[in-house]
């Protein structure tokens, strides 16, 4: 079981990613609406993964995981994002991300990147 922050900029979302996680077995230890305050809960809750969404206001999700990987080379962090962003998904990769999940996804697949990142 591996502890959770989730975050993305729609609650719906939160919620599909939640209940897809926590059928796995894992705690949801917090959420981010974007990626000031996911930077910031990071460093708070020291979570074993994070699902980054990349289209946020304030700070979006790349700037967000370079960031957390700054600070913590060994974050996990999986995108969930919206189709058509490859390139950005593909930096996202280089910089470190373990995996990535394009939106709408079944919740399997989501348990498959979790399971991948954590391994």
């Amino acid at each position: 079981m591996a502890r959770v922050l989730i975050v993305d900029d729609a609650k719906f979302m939160r919620t599909l990613v939640r209940d897809a996680l926590t059928k796995a077995g894992h705690e949801i230890v917090g959420e981010a609406e974007n990626g000031n305050q996911a930077v910031d809960l990071y460093k708070n809750l020291k979570p074993d993964l994070v699902t980054m969404d990349i289209t946020m206001r304030e700070k979006d999700g790349l700037d967000a995981a370079s960031e957390i990987l700054k600070s913590d080379g060994r974050a996990r962090i999986i995108m969930v994002t919206a189709l058509g962003q490859e390139d950005l998904l593909a930096r996202a990769i280089k910089m470190g991300v373990k995996d990535f999940v394009v939106k709408p996804f079944p919740p399997e697949r989501l348990q498959q990147a979790a399971a991948k990142a954590l391994s």
